[in-house]
């Protein structure tokens, strides 16, 4: 009976812990969402903004942050700066 208990335990515990993970991820893409669009950019199935870096110049996915900043911004980095400005004047290469 109580390895049945165990058991019971395990799986409630990682039932929970499953919906915990889902409810985060989800929360996740709707701010993503949220951010891309107020940025009038396209986005992918996750609310991600569809970008083309203008550092590594490739096509990217990504999140951005409450300044429409995408997650691997440099503030350091020319092409990170000018991508920034490229959101902001609604002239950034998307797909």
């Amino acid at each position: 009976m109580a390895d049945d208990d165990a058991r019971l335990e395990r799986f409630i515990s990682g039932t929970i812990r499953s919906v915990g993970n889902q409810l985060s991820e989800a929360k996740r893409a709707y701010s993503d969402g949220k951010r891309a669009a107020m940025a009038g950019l396209p986005r992918d199935d996750d609310g991600r903004a569809r970008i083309v870096c203008r550092r590594h110049a490739d096509r990217r996915a990504v999140s951005l942050d409450e300044a429409a900043r995408p997650e691997c911004f440099d503030p350091d980095h020319p092409d990170c700066q000018g991508c920034v400005e490229d959101i902001d004047d609604g002239t950034i290469e998307t797909w």
